[in-house]
């Protein structure tokens, strides 16, 4: 018990706030606060002690995201987007597994990539070839020759990596572009030393990255393809003449491709086994400035960075081809690439550029060579995920000369051997770029905001109540739903934790049945985005779905308004 005393010392009064306990048989008090030498201010002071305190309200700090690169990869770990090749025996650099999730996702942009890329054309079609093929088909193409990476080696500790991007990661720009003199030079100039223990470096030299496979029992030479071009182009005239020996002809691959990379890095950028999609078009060169659908195009404006230019531009199509010299047929395929990941895979304009590529940069085949770049926070700045190539007649012209075959079609009255130009885009990397863009914090914490024709999940069936008439309304929608969409049915935990679960792995509609559905015959369907919530009839439920990830109607005209 706490009360005041007064105590007089040296004939002065002194006012102080006592305290009793008693111990055992002994009662012992000690002074707790001195008050004030006069009772007035004593007692003032007595009182404000004696009010309850306040307690302070702490403010929990607004999640942040700290390393989005760190987040993205365990969230994509935890949930099943991808995993590390083989970790039960320690991983390997350069390969990565598809989970459940990532698997679909990336389903999901391959066949947007059809839709919109491989379709283009009435005479377009899509094809399957080998991963191995035969050493002549590469000495043809110039991969055994020329397809290297410049290396350098530690004297001491034999460390191996890729001089070019070490001397970016020293500051030096596009060391890409440099010859093997040339970064000799800036590593001897600069002194650099072995990233791991500091040794002397060894000269840097051309490290070729061809898989070698032995094929059969007579120990013939082959390769893995280090891309799925030449497949299409050794295929050429077989197709041409199965198709009604049409010009132009599209020949689309979706497939495997292997590089042994001197070091991979920069997650799904640098891997040893990738995929790759590719639209290989073959054309009469002399129509290059033509294209039947121009007008279509003529006036939209493309995003991208010349070679004469220090700023991104935005130029109509009209204006780069009678400045810039660009051929129309050209153009007409590079609007429809922006449309695909503007439009289609809701690319913010402000992260999207085409970056043309110097005479030096670009394969020497390549007489127009635009690479198609996203701006990636996570890797640091705008990254390659594709390219337009120019590549003449390159490619026909290498495979005529070591096979012995005549590759020129018949067409449009006279003898053609076409030229190619190539859609080319590394699908691993774009399924990096849509988790990294992706990527950020909603209402309930972090998740994947993926459009909804990408996500992996459409929607989520959550019964609200365990009752047994709630349950097999929910069961039924599941199983009519699941027919035509990826979805799950999920019935544990709190509401909350279920929403949470799947905003995080970026399923955009969320479907609640609860007592109302009994009375109503209708459910609550919750937006992702915003967590606004609307009240639909069950058997609308099929055709909202659909219309809203194909983006016929917005979320907010469907059904009743519900909070």
């Amino acid at each position: 018990m706490a009360y005041m005393v007064k105590k007089k010392i040296k004939g002065h009064d002194y006012y102080y706030l006592r305290e009793s306990k008693r111990e055992g048989n002994k009662v012992k008090s000690k002074n707790l606060a001195y008050l004030g030498k006069t009772k007035e201010k004593a007692e003032e002071k007595l009182k404000r002690l004696q009010e309850p305190k306040k307690k302070e309200v702490i403010k929990a700090k607004p999640k942040t995201i700290t390393n989005k690169l760190d987040e993205i990869t365990n969230i994509s770990a935890r949930r099943g987007f991808f995993f590390q090749t083989a970790n039960i025996y320690g991983g390997k650099a350069g390969f990565f597994t598809y989970g459940h999730l990532g698997k679909t996702l990336k389903l999901n942009w391959e066949d947007l990539w059809r839709k919109n890329i491989a379709r283009l054309h009435d005479n377009f079609y899509e094809i399957q070839s080998n991963n191995i093929l035969p050493e002549e088909v590469f000495k043809a193409s110039g991969h055994i020759e020329n397809f290297n990476d410049p290396m350098a080696e530690c004297k001491k500790c034999h460390f191996r990596f890729r001089a070019d991007q070490f001397l970016e990661d020293k500051g030096i720009d596009n060391a890409e572009a440099l010859t093997i003199e040339e970064m000799n030079n800036e590593i001897k100039k600069a002194n650099y030393k072995c990233p791991k223990c500091g040794g002397q470096l060894t000269e840097v030299k051309w490290f070729n990255m061809m898989f070698p496979v032995t094929i059969g029992f007579e120990d013939e030479k082959g390769y893995l393809g280090p891309e799925t071009a030449q497949a299409a182009y050794i295929t050429f005239k077989e197709e041409f003449q199965t198709t009604r020996s049409k010009l132009p002809l599209g020949l689309a691959i979706i497939d495997k491709a292997y590089r042994n990379e001197i070091s991979p890095r920069q997650m799904f950028f640098r891997l040893r086994e990738f995929t790759q999609a590719e639209l290989q078009i073959f054309f009469d060169p002399e129509k290059i400035n033509e294209h039947e659908k121009w007008n279509e195009v003529k006036n939209k404006k493309l995003i991208l960075k010349l070679i004469k230019e220090k700023e991104i531009k935005e130029i109509s199509c009209d204006i780069l081809n009678k400045k810039e010299k660009l051929p129309k047929f050209y153009l007409y395929h590079a609007v429809k690439v922006q449309e695909f990941y503007l439009n289609t895979l809701k690319i913010p304009k402000e992260k999207f550029r085409f970056r043309e590529l110097s005479e030096k940069e670009r394969a020497f085949y390549n007489k127009i060579h635009f690479d198609i770049e996203v701006d990636l926070e996570t890797l640091k700045g705008f990254k390659e995920v594709g390219g337009i190539h120019y590549r003449t007649d390159h490619d026909l012209s290498g495979h005529e000369k070591i096979s012995g075959k005549k590759l020129d079609v018949f067409y449009d009255n006279k003898k053609i051997l076409p030229h190619v130009l190539e859609l080319s885009f590394g699908v691993d990397r774009n399924i990096w770029m849509l988790l990294d863009i992706f990527y950020g914090l909603g209402k309930e914490g972090s998740m994947f905001k993926l459009p909804a024709n990408l996500s992996p999940i459409k929607a989520a069936i959550f019964p609200l109540v365990k009752d047994k008439k709630i349950i097999k309304i929910a069961r039924g929608i599941y199983e009519d739903l699941k027919k035509e969409l990826n979805i799950v049915y999920d019935e544990s935990g709190s509401v909350g934790r279920r929403y949470a679960r799947q905003d995080e792995i970026g399923t955009p509609y969320c479907i609640t049945i609860d007592n109302d559905t009994l009375k109503g015959k209708d459910i609550t369907i919750r937006n992702r985005d915003n967590t606004k919530q609307r009240r639909v009839k069950i058997v609308k439920i099929k055709e909202t779905l659909r219309k809203l990830i194909n983006e016929e109607i917005k979320f907010e005209t469907i059904g009743k308004s519900f909070s």
